[in-house]
């Protein structure tokens, strides 16, 4: 006896055969070398991180994870080209919060960072810590609330204008009622001399540039602005418990391919990022680093993008922070 297929199973069939060539190209993904823009100078964090990433997984995954960097309008060229490449999984983004922050500051931008972008993995999460110069007799938050009060010319520094710690500023400006005038700088280094020498008052900072400074006792720590206090500055408070509850922002890593990138393939490099953070000699260098290793999945990441943007957009309105 002869069963004939349904039109059921005809259907079945036609799409298990349309799927096989998708899944076998992701597993095989990938088969040549992968562009990783870097939208930022080499040397610098974002770059620093983004290296460790391309290095581990050409080694996973048996191809080269080529790095190139494609600096300019605060990450924003670099950006546009990954999201107007071919969403193959041959070209990804490794990019800081400005990824998110810049919608609200640039309304002419090039590209969605949401829209445009397929989420893939967070790599690391970086502490900003709150400091002033040693010779600063402000000892904790509440003085130096009292002394901005009394000082209606203080002013704190940033790494640029845009940057998280611009807004961390601005977001202590709104929680406070204070009203501290925007220094910005082109880096860390550079604002963190002038605090060093007494020129700006204070500086919402990355724990890894300001940490040297703090250990050889030129800077004071007052307060860091994540929700837990951190583990190389454990006699440090967090913003909240120093007294401004609700208080927390950060700046983070993370890494993009451009949108509809096949999900097979995005999984596939948000797992291998998720492992490699993990591993005990990655986790060591990007702890050194001043940031903590996070490895999220796709779903995780793209609701983190989203509730970042809608934060510091709010902080943006909130405080009218502008870019020149």
């Amino acid at each position: 006896m002869t069963l004939k297929p349904t039109a059921a199973l005809k259907r079945a069939a036609a799409l298990v055969l349309l799927a096989a060539p998708a899944f076998a190209f992701a597993q095989a993904y990938p088969t040549k070398a992968v562009k990783v823009i870097i939208p930022f100078p080499p040397g610098g964090p974002t770059d620093v991180l983004g290296r460790i990433v391309a290095q581990r997984l050409s080694e996973k995954l048996g191809q080269p994870f080529v790095v190139e960097n494609k600096p300019g309008a605060s990450g924003m060229i670099g950006a546009t080209q990954v999201a107007k490449a071919p969403a193959d999984g041959y070209t990804i983004l490794v990019n800081a919060s400005l990824h998110v922050i810049n919608p609200s500051l640039y309304p002419k931008m090039q590209h969605d960072p949401i829209k445009d972008f397929a989420p893939v993995s967070q790599i690391a999460d970086v502490p900003m810590v709150l400091v002033v110069n040693k010779a600063n007799p402000a000892k904790d938050l509440n003085d130096v609330i009292v002394q901005a009060k009394k000082n209606p010319t203080m002013t704190f520094a940033s790494s640029g204008n845009g940057t998280a710690p611009h807004l961390a500023g601005e977001a202590f400006n709104v929680a406070t009622g204070l009203k501290l005038t925007h220094v910005p700088y082109k880096g860390s280094a550079p604002a963190l001399t002038d605090i060093v020498g007494g020129h700006v008052a204070m500086m919402f900072d990355p724990l890894a540039s300001s940490t040297p400074f703090i250990h050889s006792g030129s800077l004071r720590p007052i307060a860091v602005t994540t929700a837990k206090r951190v583990p190389t500055l454990p006699n440090v408070p967090t913003m909240a418990e120093a007294g401004l509850a609700g208080y927390e922002i950060s700046t983070w890593y993370g890494v993009w391919a451009p949108a509809n990138t096949p999900k097979d393939i995005v999984a596939k490099l948000s797992g291998e990022i998720a492992k490699l953070v993990r591993e005990p000699e990655i986790t060591k260098r990007i702890m050194q680093l001043g940031s903590i290793p996070v490895g999220s999945t796709p779903a995780e990441f793209e609701a983190y993008n989203r509730s970042e943007q809608v934060k510091f957009d709010k902080i943006v309105k909130q405080s009218g922070a502008k870019v020149d």
